[in-house]
């Protein structure tokens, strides 16, 4: 409950409201995506004898994980522009209370009795 002493001020601001994209989750998926796509074209390919199978796709993996990562990162600068464009401003009110000052001879006789 307010006192009645205390001073209230209320500011109104707009604001920009967006919904942003995560970017964390885009380069993962992308990272994902360019692994399973460097499997599946591997696999479609009679791998070197002399190499074998896994490390061919380890060192293929080193390029298709980073494709994917960077079209993930780029796919998620593409949406974050897009809902940039989608913004609504919206008005906020930020209210701040201040107390008044106590009187030090109340404050003492609340503490006394």
């Amino acid at each position: 409950m307010t006192d009645p002493d205390d001073r209230a001020t209320t500011e109104q601001e707009t604001v920009r409201v967006r919904r942003a994209p995560k970017y964390p989750a885009f380069i993962i998926v992308g990272g994902g995506i360019g692994a399973i796509a460097t499997f599946i074209a591997t696999m479609l390919f009679e791998p070197d004898p002399a190499v074998g199978y896994g490390p061919l796709l380890g060192y293929f993996s080193l390029y298709g994980i980073t494709a994917g990562v960077v079209i993930g990162a780029l796919t998620a600068l593409l949406v974050d522009r897009i809902t940039l464009r989608r913004a609504k401003e919206a008005t906020i009110e930020h209210t701040t209370v201040e107390a008044a000052p106590v009187d030090s001879d109340k404050r003492d006789s609340e503490l006394e009795g």
